[in-house]
């Protein structure tokens, strides 16, 4: 009891001086969005085609796209015209029927922002934030964009390149203060999913399609959520949907977990027939002890010495902290380098060793991938 307590002060002490004083109540605690997307009632009700629709909170993936397989393209689409941000969402529905989805969604939910934006009944801050969001949706207008859900901060999914005919396929996972409006912001192009996922595919010479998912409720500033594991397992089960979707038209993927984004990987349920392989970059942790307690290789690129997550105390105790270091041997990760790499946000920064790294693994050609020779042999 003794050591347990000296163990759980020494925490304590470290999280403060790396946080600072105060930090855990200045950052915003967040709920995460869960359950099926707005419109789900109306969905239910509708009887148009005479048999029952997949009930969004229900139905998997695979029963989702064995129901869009029986229908004719006429009747897919005209689903999507009733019912965008259903459709948009549904994990297992076609790709192309989904980008049809959301952009409906997208225009529907911008009329509806520039309406508020011009009520005078509204105060001014609000009405910023309105045309904040239209101009937003606007932005994201014509894009291949995978799931859109307009609730909380706002949740988004675009892809780069085709799924239907790319040789693989990977899926970015960011980290803290990822959301719809600072899914893809200029500033910090390498930290945002949607510039981690362009580079990405770039860096395989556009072989790999690419989806930026900033598909759940993620910490804001470095705070209790960032410290703790809720909203990371809310994330894990809507990730495990995303994939559940993507396999059986992609194959397995390839996954790239960014900071507090591998937290929620760690809690993957997932197994080889979904994730073909799951790196680490930035991380905190993963709220794991081995690497060995997933069914599927693990990749930890080197921290660079200029990324401030090093400072964080790899501990778990009281349920604050993530475990054991991803980048420590005794994790069991396969290790990548990062060599050119600098701070928190840059191992997706062209001409960087890790992107390089992270290229073959998306490619499958990393010593140790599913295809290579030598896994192969180790099989």
């Amino acid at each position: 009891m003794q050591r347990f307590r000296r163990t759980l002060a020494a925490t304590a002490l470290a999280l403060t001086a790396v946080l600072g004083v105060g930090s855990f109540a200045a950052a915003d605690t967040q709920s995460p969005v869960t359950g099926p997307p707005p419109g789900a009632a109306a969905w239910r009700a509708d009887t148009v085609l005479g048999v029952p629709l997949p009930d969004p909170a229900g139905a998997g993936p695979a029963e989702v796209a064995a129901f869009f397989e029986r229908l004719p393209l006429d009747q897919r689409r005209a689903l999507a015209v009733r019912h965008p941000l259903v459709v948009g969402n549904l994990d297992g529905a076609p790709p192309a029927l989904r980008y049809l989805a959301n952009g409906l969604a997208l225009a529907e939910e911008r009329r509806h922002e520039l309406a508020r934006a011009a009520d005078p009944g509204l105060s001014g801050r609000d009405r910023e934030a309105a045309r904040a969001r239209a101009e937003r949706y606007a932005a994201l207008a014509g894009r291949q964009i995978l799931a859109f859900d307009p609730r909380g901060r706002g949740q988004v999914a675009e892809v780069y390149g085709d799924l239907t005919a790319a040789r693989r396929t990977a899926v970015v996972v960011p980290g803290s203060d990822i959301d719809l409006m600072t899914f893809d912001r200029a500033g910090d192009p390498y930290g945002t999913p949607a510039g981690m996922a362009r580079a990405l595919r770039d860096a395989t010479g556009g072989k790999v399609a690419v989806v930026a998912w900033a598909g759940y409720t993620t910490p804001v500033g470095v705070g209790l959520d960032a410290a703790t594991e809720d909203l990371a397992r809310a994330g894990a089960a809507r990730l495990d949907r995303l994939v559940a979707g993507l396999a059986p038209l992609t194959g397995p993927v390839a996954v790239f977990c960014h900071s507090y984004g591998s937290v929620v990987c760690g809690h993957t349920g997932a197994g080889p027939e979904r994730i073909s392989d799951l790196v680490v970059l930035g991380s905190p942790g993963t709220g794991l002890a081995r690497a060995a307690e997933l069914r599927i290789p693990v990749w930890a690129v080197q921290r660079n010495a200029e990324d401030w997550i090093g400072r964080v105390p790899f501990v778990r105790v009281a349920g604050l902290g993530h475990g054991t270091d991803p980048t420590d041997p005794a994790f069991g990760a396969r290790p990548l380098p990062s060599g050119g790499s600098h701070g928190h946000t840059g191992y997706f920064a062209p001409g960087t060793e890790s992107l390089a790294a992270a290229a073959a693994v998306a490619l499958g050609t990393a010593p140790g991938t599913a295809g290579t020779a030598e896994a192969r042999d180790a099989a």
